[in-house]
């Protein structure tokens, strides 16, 4: 049963968390809007539709669900430093604790509104962000600076390996269109000893019979005792299983796919004999860590914010941004570490919080024995 302290400490964090949310929102919003105007309406020379108001309507919206989710443990900590921090410069902390109040039971309403706040980012993470990267992973390439641009939808030689034994090669492939030249297909024995092989000068996905058009194409069998048999045609359709997407897939594959999806996809790619997967990993991971961190933050500002110190809320508030930043750094650092495999995705995105977790005992510990 909460208690009229337990619901007072529950408004002020909530309340004063959905306004940094809010301001944050708006703030990012209206900056990123002016910086990418350019790209925006450079866009409209590739397609008529992509003027400010479609990505205002149909990409921003979901480009926000992003930012907060990947943002919302930064967004906790600053939240919960701030209003303890004024709890203490206002000696409210000093006289719950002054009621007969364990710092324990002081802490107890900070628990569950972190709980709270870290399960419904869980089931977002895992569930709902996926949705709303599909969308925003549409429009994304569009905002992004011409080299960057052309790495998402431009042209260039791509290659997929269905299984142990097959390959794709496509020496000129457009993801935009979905479309490209010097198709190759290849199928090995056990002892690396070419069986078929298939070659296209030009090939093209139907989207609608979900079907490669290979265009102008010559195949060879090879037998036993290394005769030939060869065959060529104007059009060849075949199904190698998967979509272009997922054959050719970019950065931003991973983020597009519920976890169910995500670890089917994993599997799928390692059974294939791919060993190219830390990327996806490390999203994995991500997933489920960064809320665990919601907790540890929101515990690790308490026992920073909540003792009357000189300088008052400007200094939490310094030393808040500054934690926030090395915690925000040390993830997208240990990303890039993780994708060059000098560490494990798993290791590389729970460290940070197991870092932090021990530095927030030993600070909760002893604030509580003050």
């Amino acid at each position: 049963m909460l208690k009229i302290i337990d619901r007072y400490i529950i408004k002020k964090y909530l309340g004063t968390f959905s306004f940094m949310l809010i301001l944050l929102s708006i703030v990012v919003l209206v900056i990123d809007v002016q910086q990418k105007i350019p790209r925006i309406e450079s866009a409209k020379a590739l397609d008529p539709k992509l003027d400010l108001m479609y990505f205002l309507l149909h990409f921003y919206p979901f480009w926000i669900i992003n930012l907060i989710v990947t943002f919302l443990s930064i967004l906790v900590f600053i939240s919960v430093i701030y209003f303890s921090s004024r709890m203490a410069n206002n000696t409210e902390i000093v006289a719950i604790i002054s009621s007969g109040a364990s710092f324990h039971r002081f802490a107890k309403p900070y628990l569950y509104t972190s709980i709270l706040i870290a399960l419904v980012s869980l089931v977002v993470n895992h569930m709902v962000l996926p949705w709303a990267n599909i969308k925003k992973n549409e429009l994304e390439a569009y905002t992004y600076n011409a080299a960057n641009k052309e790495k998402i939808l431009g042209t260039a030689p791509a290659s997929a390996q269905l299984s142990k034994s097959e390959y794709i090669f496509v020496n000129s492939w457009n993801k935009r269109e979905n479309r490209g030249s010097g198709f190759i297909y290849q199928k090995f024995d056990k002892n690396r000893r070419m069986l078929y092989e298939l070659k296209s000068s030009e090939v093209s996905w139907d989207k609608a019979k979900k079907l490669f058009v290979l265009n102008n194409y010559v195949e060879k069998s090879i037998n036993k005792d290394n005769t030939e048999k060869l065959g060529n045609g104007p059009e060849l359709r075949k199904n190698y299983g998967h979509a272009p997407e997922e054959l050719f897939p970019n950065e931003l594959l991973g983020q597009n796919k519920t976890t169910p999806e995500l670890l089917k996809f994993i599997q799928r790619e390692k059974e294939k004999g791919n060993s190219n997967l830390n990327s996806y990993l490390n999203e994995l991971h991500q997933r489920t860590s960064m809320p665990v961190s919601i907790i540890i933050l929101t515990f690790l500002a308490l026992s920073l914010a909540s003792q009357k110190k000189r300088g008052g809320l400007g200094v939490n508030l310094a030393i808040g941004i500054s934690m926030a930043f090395i915690f925000v750094f040390s993830f997208e650092a240990l990303k890039v570490v993780s994708e060059n495999k000098s560490l494990s995705p798993a290791l590389a995105m729970w460290l940070p919080n197991l870092v932090f977790l021990p530095l927030t005992l030993y600070l909760y510990l002893k604030r509580a024995n003050q």
